[in-house]
């Protein structure tokens, strides 16, 4: 399968990032942070040195990745000022996907609401009645813009926002008819914090054309107590549902890129040396 990291994982520096990358054979960029600048805020010259530094080095850009749309809640509006700012930021993000050739530009959605659906009560006292609703018309008009763009977006299915598993993922798309446009960012470690089971029952949820993206990493999630910890691949509460994630998406012909996140650190704030840690063995699992 198609292999490729976070680079500002290993280094906000793109040029080791870069160095790294082909240490370990991986192909495939994925830009968030660069130079310490999230990507859509980059000048055109600095855009241009990207595309110049990746094409040079043999790196395709997987995926251009913004925080759009994190950071609001539902009581933000359509065309509020807020809203129209993360617009403004897709259409750069947009170009600068457009400059470095990636077929895809992530999304996120606004802030949590914990209960979105219930009954017998549940839909009287605990539902956060038009949460849902109101999610909607906030993501319609990126589609639009994505569509007469011709690019893809994926949503991540992210911690503390309103997508936060492939269920919601999923509602959204099919919610919006955006199939043509809009596919899931999976990443089961984010799933944790809802409990949502990678393997089976995530990625059946996503098997059929609704997968994207996907991001990797391993995690410990405490959601009683509030505590999230990162661990290296394999330790945390994936490890044991890595091995038939891979060999599922391997079995359905899953031609989207994989891309390993780095967020873990030994305790030092070394990332890098975190990514240095878990890196082969994301490979022996996914590589094959």
């Amino acid at each position: 399968m198609k292999l490729g990291v976070i680079c500002d994982g290993i280094s906000r520096d793109l040029s080791r990032a870069v160095d790294v990358m082909d240490e370990f054979g991986l192909e495939y960029a994925e830009l968030q942070y660069v130079w310490d600048t999230e990507v859509g805020d980059h000048s055109r010259a600095e855009v241009m040195e990207m595309d110049a530094l990746l094409r040079d080095r043999g790196k395709p850009v997987a995926c251009v990745s913004r925080h759009l749309f994190a950071g609001m809640t539902v009581a933000n509006e359509p065309g509020d000022a807020l809203h129209l700012k993360h617009m403004d930021a897709l259409k750069r993000v947009i170009g600068v996907a457009d400059v470095l050739g990636s077929p895809l530009v992530r999304i996120m959605t606004p802030k949590k609401e914990q209960i979105l659906w219930g009954s017998h009560g549940a839909e009287v006292w605990n539902v956060a009645q038009g949460a849902w609703e109101r999610v909607l018309p906030l993501i319609a008009p990126a589609v639009e813009v994505a569509r007469d763009a011709g690019v893809r977006l994926v949503v991540e299915t992210g911690n503390g926002t309103m997508v936060n598993s492939n269920f919601t993922a999923r509602k959204l798309i099919d919610e919006l008819d955006a199939k043509d446009v809009l596919q899931v960012l999976w990443d089961p470690a984010n799933n944790c914090w809802c409990h949502e089971r990678a393997y089976p029952e995530g990625y059946e949820l996503v098997r059929d054309g609704y997968l994207g993206h996907v991001h990797i990493k391993d995690v410990v999630a405490d959601t009683a107590r509030a505590y999230l910890e990162v661990k290296p691949l394999g330790e945390g509460q994936l490890g044991a549902l890595f091995e038939p994630m891979a060999e599922a998406m391997r079995g359905d012909l899953y031609d989207g890129v994989i891309s390993f996140e780095s967020v873990y650190h030994p305790g030092n704030l070394d990332f890098e040396a975190g990514f240095r840690g878990s890196i082969l063995r994301f490979k022996e699992i996914f590589g094959r």
